[in-house]
């Protein structure tokens, strides 16, 4: 794999880091999750499990990890962190920048003992700005950055998407710029110093599809695409479900039309062209929906598949794993977890060569590779024994 032999050390927790560490474990790489005594948040807050302490949130999000839990508030378990960070050659956190540097683990410091070292630290908000430093979830940066409020153009009222999609792009972001400041390495030997500040790549993605006509001085008109605002732009109800058709082109549009009986329209001034269609979307939407409504959507399906027009039908959050192309890939795949009995794992979806990346192992209890990472960066048994009594390093067994 791209990324094998490289080493990262993670400690980050609920879903930004632990997607980002997972796409990079996806790639090859090994992660060293640190936890603190009370281990990721996700453990729990991501819902039930027979044990209690691994939610199938923190199962997904946290597989192919090694998993280390020590007490950063205790000198002890803040030297064996970073005895563990040299031998690493990546350190990823979403820690507050002020609580890093309090720890000593900011990129200044961080370098200094290690200079080939990549650093990356995901933040809420940038520095520079009258928000640096507060605290931010998903949510949070869904409305400060006008995601959410996209749906006031639509609906009159604010949303969130019931997604983490915040924390997804920015993850993917993260291991993105990870993966490139590697390849500098590699030609260069220089480490990096990365942030990805949340707050301002949501709101570039949200400006960037919907600045639009405002973009101009003047402005050529208000900022947003209607096309995308529009409030029939949304799944079409069919006779016994949902259906979603995208036609954009003229070709499509006129097979769409063909296909709904139709053919009259397509000279209308409304739909002849991407431009009009565009214009016109509310139009355009409200037609779909009082064709689409007469059939059903296994006939609708079989219509445009023919016709090569873009349409899949619009599932159901506990249907998505019973799609026929999703269930004939084996996207979800039966297993049986040591401590959670038989579970339904998501597979990672990389391709290379032609093969799906192979997932190793399972996530796991909570401290349950500590021995042998310590073990490894040069602690003797009797050093982690006391580090254990302690209670500056926990194990599984304790």
């Amino acid at each position: 794999m791209p990324l094998s032999g490289i080493k990262v050390l993670d400690l980050t927790s609920v879903v930004v880091g632990p997607a980002a560490t997972l796409r990079l474990a996806d790639l090859g790489a090994e992660i060293v999750k640190i936890e603190a005594p009370e281990g990721d948040l996700m453990r729990t807050l991501g819902g039930p499990s027979p044990s209690g302490t691994l939610s199938g949130k923190f199962l997904h999000f946290n597989r192919d990890k090694r998993f280390v839990c020590l007490n950063l508030r205790a000198p002890e378990g803040l030297q064996a962190l970073k005895t563990i960070m040299r031998s690493c050659d990546v350190f990823i956190t979403n820690l507050r920048p002020d609580s890093l540097a309090r720890l000593g683990l900011d990129a200044e410091m961080c370098r200094a003992a290690k200079p080939a070292l990549i650093h990356c630290i995901i933040t809420g908000f940038g520095p520079g700005g009258p928000y640096r430093g507060r605290p931010a979830y998903d949510t949070v940066l869904q409305a400060a950055s006008g995601l959410a409020g996209l749906t006031i153009e639509r609906d009159g009222v604010p949303s969130f998407a019931p997604f983490l999609a915040a924390d997804h792009v920015v993850a993917e972001i993260a291991a993105g710029a990870i993966a490139a400041a590697l390849v500098r390495r590699f030609r260069t030997g220089e480490g990096a110093t990365i942030e990805i500040p949340m707050h301002e790549t949501m709101a570039a993605f949200v400006l960037q599809e919907h600045l639009g006509p405002a973009t101009f001085e003047p402005p050529l008109g208000p900022p947003g695409d209607r096309r995308v605002l529009d409030p029939n732009a949304r799944p079409i109800a069919t006779q016994d479900g949902w259906i979603a058709i995208t036609a954009n082109t003229d070709a499509q549009a006129k097979a769409f039309l063909a296909a709904v009986g139709r053919a009259d329209l397509t000279g209308d001034p409304r739909f002849s062209s991407v431009a009009a269609r565009v214009k016109n979307s509310s139009d355009w939407y409200r037609l779909r929906e009082e064709t689409i409504a007469s059939g059903t959507t296994a006939h609708w399906l079989d219509v445009f598949a023919k016709l090569d027009v873009p349409a899949m039908p619009c599932h159901a959050l506990a249907d998505i794993a019973d799609d026929p192309h999703l269930a004939a890939v084996k996207l979800v795949e039966r297993a049986v977890h040591p401590t959670e009995g038989p579970v339904k794992n998501v597979r990672p979806t990389l391709l290379f060569g032609g093969e799906a990346v192979k997932s190793e192992s399972p996530a796991k209890p909570l401290g349950a590779d500590t021995r042998q990472v310590l073990a490894e960066v040069g602690y003797s048994v009797a050093e982690i024994d006391a580090l254990v009594r302690d209670g500056v390093a926990i194990t599984a067994e304790t």
